[in-house]
């Protein structure tokens, strides 16, 4: 896939913020193939006002992947995995998991 070959890639988030503000708005992602972690990422936007509705947009620098980890993947669909978790402040109010198939 040509994906695994990106060196960056890009995605955005939009959301709504309700009646209070957000001070600090996190997000850690880490994505794994077959339980070992491959790359890791922990962002941070600042505040959010009340009833505003945001777009978040990421940059993704990509690991360096070995033809032969590259060709595992790209043979082993949907063992590629993702965590995703999202703070206000220090308490996590969302978690997403995600499985993901480059063939």
């Amino acid at each position: 896939s040509d994906l695994l070959k990106s060196k960056t890639i890009g995605t955005s988030l939009v959301f709504k913020v309700g009646d209070k503000e957000v001070p600090s708005f996190r997000m850690i992602e880490r994505h794994y193939f077959r339980d070992k972690l491959l790359k890791s990422y922990d962002f941070t936007l600042g505040f959010c006002m009340p009833n505003s509705t945001n777009t978040w947009e990421v940059i993704y620098t990509l690991p360096e992947m070995d033809p032969e980890l590259e060709k595992e993947i790209l043979e082993n669909p949907l063992e590629s995995k993702s965590d995703s978790f999202y703070f206000v402040g220090d308490k996590m109010v969302m978690h997403n998991k995600a499985e993901y198939s480059y063939s």
